[in-house]
């Protein structure tokens, strides 16, 4: 075994796999492993912009029906704190993380495949795409999990959490010329590029993680879920943040809307629509490391109110989004600043979690985070759909950053437990 492997123990706990190595260096090697396959083979990422022109050009779908196919294929991200609690109670051959990182990155990479070989109709693609996520949302839970039980044990969740958006960020850079690239080929190179994109995580967690075996008979399991579910939903900050980060995402979005514009109205290639994700990945990157200088200066309340009131107004730019200049210049600043205050939420998110139900409440706020984020897509694919309400661009934009500014009033009533906290000075 390689001496950067990480060996969970159980340490004072009852789990069995918190961090004992103190080398947030080497906890940071399992996170960036297992954000980036779980990030870079999703059908809502990589796959997004081939499916996207494939049903525009293809099936002739509407900005309505392709919204709300996003929102459909992602049902499995929705229920993720099934998976949380499957993965905190029921020790996959004695382990809670190693070998549900590795069984779920593996048979997502095989149901990849099969998407290759099947015929390309709504239905098909829609199926293969909920299985995919299914089987994607095993890996990315276990992963999650494990960022937030290494984070508390070291103070650092803020910096972890920084490592996460760096590692989204980067799959953001690589997937907007890539995807670009995809949606002018055979369909065929998106699914076997996914596959081995999430496959990669199998290897990298086989040598890199180990677990301590636990021996748990199937009453304790039972009896260790029921307690983690009592635990979670008697958590004030749990549900604080549920509500808060909900509010946050379910804002009428324009993704879907701003895809069309780009190709009909603007006339850009696909591929100079890749290369604007890829700008707006590599600046969410720059804020993703700035967010890890700032959280061991300033407490959660100052930087959440700062950066979500900087995105909100940085949404506004996008009524001026009419030529390749002025759209490499606003989606910059909005994949800077957004990630910044996504950084400030997911980091919320970890710090709201209690010791020993880092799956089941980690993922349970991030499950309602991708309800209200794919939701709010789909929603603003109809309001903007010429079949739907046919609202404009600009007032699209309007609706999304009004129904966003609203989550600051509530800011004041969040538990201060969680707005004065930050990062150790050192972990």
């Amino acid at each position: 075994m390689s001496s950067e492997s990480i060996n969970p123990s159980s340490g004072n706990q009852t789990d069995g796999s918190a961090p004992q190595e103190k080398n947030i260096l080497a906890l940071s090697l399992v996170v960036i492993f297992g954000i980036f396959a779980t990030t870079m083979a999703q059908p809502q990422t990589l796959g997004r912009l081939p499916f996207t022109f494939y049903m525009k050009e293809h099936l002739h779908m509407s900005p309505g029906d392709i919204g709300q196919f996003f929102f459909l294929c992602g049902l499995a991200w929705y229920f993720k704190p099934f998976a949380g609690i499957l993965v905190d109670a029921f020790p996959l051959y004695g382990t809670r993380r190693r070998w549900y990182m590795m069984l779920g990155a593996g048979l997502s990479a095989v149901s990849w495949l099969a998407l290759a070989l099947v015929p390309k109709t709504h239905s098909n693609l829609l199926y293969m795409a909920i299985i995919i996520n299914f089987f994607m949302v095993i890996a990315s839970t276990a992963t999650g999990a494990f960022l937030v039980e290494a984070g508390q044990r070291m103070g650092a969740t803020g910096r972890l959490t920084s490592v996460r958006g760096m590692t989204q960020n980067t799959c953001s850079m690589i997937i907007g010329p890539l995807g670009g690239f995809f949606a002018t080929a055979a369909f065929a190179w998106v699914c076997g590029a996914s596959a081995l994109f999430v496959f990669s995580l199998v290897p990298v967690v086989f040598f890199l993680l180990r677990e301590k075996p636990q021996q748990i008979d199937s009453t304790e399991r039972f009896q260790l879920a029921g307690t983690q579910l009592k635990t979670i939903f008697s958590s004030k900050t749990v549900w604080a943040t549920i509500i808060f980060s909900g509010l946050f995402y379910f804002a009428p979005g324009f993704g879907t809307l701003l895809t069309f514009r780009q190709s009909d109205v603007l006339h850009f290639s696909k591929e100079f629509i890749g290369i604007l994700g890829s700008v707006s990945g590599a600046m969410g990157i720059a804020g993703a490391a700035f967010y890890g200088t700032l959280v061991k200066k300033f407490p959660m309340r100052t930087m959440l109110f700062a950066f979500i009131s900087i995105s909100v107004l940085g949404n506004f730019l996008y009524m001026l989004y009419r030529t390749p200049v002025s759209a490499v210049l606003i989606d910059g600043q909005n994949g800077f600043f957004f990630t910044l205050a996504e950084m400030a939420l997911l980091d919320l998110a970890a710090r709201a979690t209690p010791k020993g139900c880092e799956g089941l409440g980690y993922s349970l706020i991030l499950s309602i985070r991708n309800l209200a984020l794919f939701g709010a897509d789909a929603v603003g694919s109809q309001l903007g759909d010429p079949k739907g309400m046919n609202l404009s661009f600009n007032t699209m934009i309007i609706v999304n950053s009004a129904t966003t500014a609203v989550v600051l009033i509530l800011l004041p009533f969040l538990p201060k437990v969680l707005m004065l906290s930050k990062d150790k000075q050192k972990a």
